[in-house]
């Protein structure tokens, strides 16, 4: 029999809420006191998220940001600045010793790509994955676009040569935690237009780039899809990808508490989100 996970769909949150229970999640599973766990959510307001490492004042045009109304938090894994807007946002928290985790990161992004990759599918998408060749490892190590989209990683899941979902993921406390941005619109001048570049040239010359390599959902069907659809697509996904059983849960009462206390303390504060 499959073994049984847990599901959570947050609907929409805000940015600082959505970033501190995918760490409540990770941090209470790692002391065993919850199942390995699958969560689906949105963002309310959509919101500019960066990667752990990444400097704001070097990569981020705040006045923009405000202009759109849009959030903006850091997040705890690595990576590059995605715009949360019109997307599924997934993650996923499991022990690195469970029998489904191989120890590498990269062999670590496969299994859980296939959970995406049967997502695809079932929305009638020809979804594939495409290894970086040599040129594109050199990039994967001096990437100069601040850009998630625009980099090539290991296991991209790719629709007509186009990547079609990014991914981060980070392992601490003995557990990973992956979240990723399944894309059903895409509005590139909004993503560029937050993202500070070296000069106009170098943003168009990025952006043409971005265009060629990047693609939402709706833009390779025929007829939108519902965000319902898409939900239900990839939870039965997820489940075929990981051989397992997806039950709906909620939150408990220990990881609320911690979400509260990781919001004020963490993802609400300039010395978080400002960090480098």
């Amino acid at each position: 029999m499959n073994e049984t996970w847990r599901f959570i769909d947050s609907l929409t949150l805000d940015p600082a809420t959505n970033m501190a229970i995918d760490e409540a999640l990770l941090l209470l599973h790692s002391q065993g006191k919850t199942p390995p766990t699958l969560r689906f959510y949105g963002w309310n307001p959509a919101t500019l998220s960066i990667g752990y490492f990444q400097k704001v004042e070097k990569e981020v045009d705040f006045e923009a940001l405000k202009r759109y109304g849009l959030g903006f938090v850091r997040r705890a894994t690595g990576g590059r600045a995605v715009l949360h807007d019109q997307e599924l946002t997934y993650s996923f928290v499991v022990a690195e010793s469970h029998p489904l985790m191989p120890r590498s990161v990269t062999e670590a992004y496969r299994v859980i790509s296939e959970g995406l990759l049967h997502g695809f599918k079932a929305l009638g998408l020809d979804a594939y994955f495409s290894m970086p060749n040599e040129e594109q490892k050199a990039r994967l190590k001096d990437a100069k676009s601040a850009v998630c989209f625009d980099t090539p990683s290991w296991y991209e899941l790719v629709v007509e040569g186009k990547k079609v979902a990014g991914s981060a993921q980070t392992r601490q406390k003995g557990v990973v935690l992956q979240h990723g941005s399944i894309l059903l619109d895409l509005d590139e001048d909004k993503l560029f237009d937050v993202c500070k570049f070296s000069s106009e040239r170098v943003k168009n010359r990025l952006k043409e780039d971005f265009s060629s390599k990047a693609i939402a959902i709706n833009q390779l069907l025929a007829h939108p899809v519902t965000m319902n659809e898409v939900k239900k697509a990839f939870r039965q996904g997820f489940e075929q990808g990981f051989k397992v059983k997806l039950e709906d849960g909620e939150l408990t009462k220990e990881e609320k508490e911690l979400v509260a206390e990781l919001v004020e303390k963490k993802y609400s504060r300039d010395e978080w989100n400002l960090l480098r």
